[in-house]
């Protein structure tokens, strides 16, 4: 969820690359940098932490390089002196970081250069075989300073440089694999950027004289409103005079140039009309950005470097303890399904608040996870604290690169949802439930309890994941209105699942619960004869997760059970099960997975259906009353 802007024209680029950085800071703030085509070649300035720590250094060396030698400047401030004297035209990219691949840091900032300093690139995703590409070209003569990915792409192009930017970053991109957007310039092509995308957003900013080039149309909304949209497997060159689409084998392209009526707040939910929508529907973005590199061999699963918790803790583990709470208690629900499935070890799952004070029996054999978005949640941080002073190894799942959890964990793995705005959670769940299924299928692999292939299966089907995600998004709006006209009156609704949907059902529940006040509750479906039956009326709608399971034909005798006390039952089925439909009054469909896989697909239409109601009864999603994103009190 990094930040690219990028500007050709005859205005000084550095203020126009900063003002853009700006609009994109909420898409990455652990570091920024830039990098301008000077008289003496590109000079470029990194920082690490929010915008305001690269405009200090930017200050700095522009007070150094005014006094003496710009080697002379500490490596802390910047990469290289910048007087940032700029000819004509000017040409610059600048970045803002959201971390993935290295840690927060000055050398893993953005823009990377190659070893002569001739091409610097910016980059927003992940390349999936940048290990392969890396040991090649360190054999070839290539020096990394960074940790990242996105190194090998500057050393990539540079390789294939011979005086024609367009051809290099055409011949970098054919050995690229994974999801990604990049813009390169070169210091022998002034006037020139040019950009590649494959799944990422790339857009045009259009000019009289001058163009942009960024991820996201806020870049560059006060500059302009013509915009053209780059496309998946195109690589575009951006000129003052002018900007060319082509595909990646060469083939020149066409394309509209549409004006947007957005205002700056429209601009930047990307054209949504909110973020908790925008956030849905960057669902497959998060979950490939996630699982990527992590299952990119296959056959099996690379975790990389988990601090203290390696290999041996895993392979060891006595008994795994999940502790966390709302959203993040309930992927923790899943990952306990996936791991007692799949590696067989014993899994308890609490909810952190209640951990912390029940002196519960911890110690040395065994492995503590606490899931938290933000790693701020107090009560998880106290739950994990308390895990490791009685002897346990204690494993962080959150979103946050340098939060209080990463400190207090011996390990950490990230996942990789960008910033989430919304209060309530959505791509942080869908991202939280893929590391629960590679840590699951990690823990399996090092224990030997699935068979190879059995593995390889499960791991190509979960690299397929972000494809199906995003087939779910385009498929199923019109039935989830089509439920929403039924319900969104009714002032309580039941959630139903069994098994690896139960944790589907919650956190549906508590979806609707937050953004639309509907008082809503969830069960396990096979507790429904113990007490929650009599709330069952012809007034209430009943939400029953019925994907494909070893535990589907119960689920169905649930969904009768319900009817026969004259409630309405809304299914979640699996697309080719038509039997479904003869037990429920309306149906919301997602493709077929592995039966394990399915709550990543399941919990979207219930994503959906909440956020439709909510907003059908006028109700502000992004916050909800009482609710605050990150919950850093008791």
């Amino acid at each position: 969820m990094c930040g690219i802007v990028g500007y050709v024209g005859p205005r000084p680029a550095r203020e126009l690359l900063l003002a853009g950085l700006a609009k994109l800071e909420y898409r990455g703030y652990d570091s920024a940098g830039i990098s301008v085509l000077g008289d003496g070649g590109i000079e470029s300035v990194r920082a690490v932490g929010p915008l305001a720590a690269l405009h200090a250094a930017l200050q700095e060396n522009r007070a150094l390089a005014a006094g003496g030698s710009a080697r002379s400047l500490p490596t802390e401030a910047s990469t290289a002196t910048v007087a940032m004297l700029e000819p004509h035209p000017a040409t610059g990219i600048a970045h803002t970081r959201w971390a993935t691949h290295g840690r927060v840091s000055e050398a893993n900032a953005h823009p990377h250069a190659d070893g002569e300093d001739r091409v610097h690139i910016v980059l927003n995703g992940i390349v999936e075989n940048y290990v392969a590409l890396r040991e090649r070209l360190i054999g070839e003569g290539c020096a990394f300073t960074s940790e990242t990915d996105a190194e090998v792409v500057a050393h990539l192009v540079a390789r294939h440089h011979n005086g024609d930017l367009e051809t290099a970053v055409r011949d970098a991109y054919q050995e690229l694999e994974g999801h990604y957007a990049f813009v390169a310039m070169s210091a022998e092509e002034p006037g020139l950027i040019v950009g590649a995308r494959n799944q990422c957003p790339l857009v045009v900013g259009r000019g009289d004289g001058e163009q942009f080039l960024a991820s996201a149309v806020p870049a560059f909304l006060r500059e302009t409103r013509r915009v053209q949209y780059v496309e998946d497997d195109e690589i575009v060159c951006v000129r003052p005079s002018g900007v060319a689409f082509s595909t990646a084998d060469g083939e020149a392209l066409e394309r509209e140039v549409i004006e947007v009526d957005w205002d700056t707040d429209t601009a930047e939910k990307g054209g949504y009309e909110s973020f908790m929508l925008k956030e849905i529907h960057e669902q497959p973005h998060a979950l490939a950005e996630t699982i990527a590199d992590r299952a990119a061999r296959g056959d099996r699963i690379d975790l990389g470097d988990l601090g203290e918790i390696d290999d041996d803790v895993l392979r060891d583990a006595r008994r795994i303890v999940i502790v966390a709470c709302g959203t993040s208690y309930h992927a923790g629900l899943v990952g306990r399904y996936a791991i007692e499935e799949w590696a067989r070890v014993p899994v308890e799952m609490d909810v952190a608040s209640e951990y912390r004070y029940r002196n519960p029996v911890v110690g040395p054999e065994d492995l503590v996870i606490g899931i938290s978005q933000s790693g701020e949640t107090a009560d998880t941080l106290a739950a994990m604290r308390l895990a490791r002073e009685r002897g346990a190894k204690v494993l962080a799942i959150t979103n946050i690169q340098g939060s209080q959890a990463t400190r207090d964990a011996h390990g950490v793995l990230f996942t990789r949802a960008g910033l989430e705005i919304g209060v309530a959670a959505t791509k942080t769940f869908v991202s939280q439930v893929a590391a629960m299924y590679l840590l699951g299928l990690r823990l399996a692999e090092l224990r030997g309890t699935l068979a190879p292939e059995h593995l390889a299966r499960l791991v190509g089907e979960l690299r397929h994941l972000p494809q199906l995600l995003a087939a779910v998004l385009t498929d199923c709006e019109e039935s989830v209105d089509e439920v929403v006209e039924h319900v969104w009156q009714s002032e309580f609704f039941l959630y139903l699942g069994r098994h690896i949907g139960l944790p589907i059902a919650l956190e549906g529940a508590l979806k609707l619960k937050e953004i639309s006040y509907i008082a809503t509750d969830a069960y396990a479906a096979g507790e429904m004869k113990h007490g929650p039956i009599a709330l069952l009326d012809e007034r209430t709608p009943v939400i029953c997760v019925a994907t494909d399971s070893p535990l589907l034909e119960k689920v169905v005798s649930n969904m009768q059970e319900v009817r026969a006390r004259g409630a309405h039952v809304i299914a979640v089925a699996t697309d080719g099960n038509i039997a479904i439909g003869e037990h429920a009054e309306l149906v919301l469909r997602v493709p077929a997975c592995y039966w394990m896989l399915q709550p990543l697909l399941a919990i979207v239409p219930l994503q959906l259906l909440a956020y439709r109601i909510a907003r059908r009864r006028g109700l502000n999603v992004d916050q909800p009353r009482n609710l605050a994103k990150t919950v850093t009190v008791e």
